[in-house]
């Protein structure tokens, strides 16, 4: 009896999934009032995207993102009169830029997959112009 695998993923499809889910999860947690539970996409977005040379595009975005996120975290952290969540007690602005950083993170890693994907030779867009003699 013979079995049959399904092919697996290779692994820089499975680091991208993971970077681009912790990416977009962050802006809907926070907005869902859950701001404590981005700590996990955030530091694994930050992680993946440092520990892979494919995604050096991205590094600066998550390394914005993780200031963004770890401001309120540590003015929630060292606050003498903290809230019981950081959600309640995070600045809308705060929230907010979070949120712009992560959607600017998602769509710099989208923008990069795009162009990457039409310099390797796709008939329908054109990685350069050549220049007249």
């Amino acid at each position: 009896m013979t079995q049959t695998t399904m092919p697996s993923a290779s692994p820089s499809r499975r680091v991208d999934r993971t970077v681009i889910i912790s990416i977009w999860a962050v802006p809907v947690l926070v907005v869902g009032q859950f701001a404590m539970l981005a700590i996990v996409p955030v530091v694994l977005a930050l992680t993946v995207s440092l520990r892979h040379a494919h995604l050096r595009g991205l590094r600066r975005w998550t390394i914005a993102l993780a200031t963004a996120y770890a401001t309120p975290l540590i003015l929630w952290a060292i606050g003498p009169d903290r809230a019981p969540s950081l959600s309640k007690d995070m600045h809308p602005a705060s929230a907010a830029l979070i949120v712009v950083v992560a959607l600017a993170a998602a769509a710099a890693y989208h923008l990069g997959r795009r162009r990457s994907s039409g310099a390797d030779g796709s008939s329908s867009e054109r990685p350069y112009f050549r220049a007249a003699p």
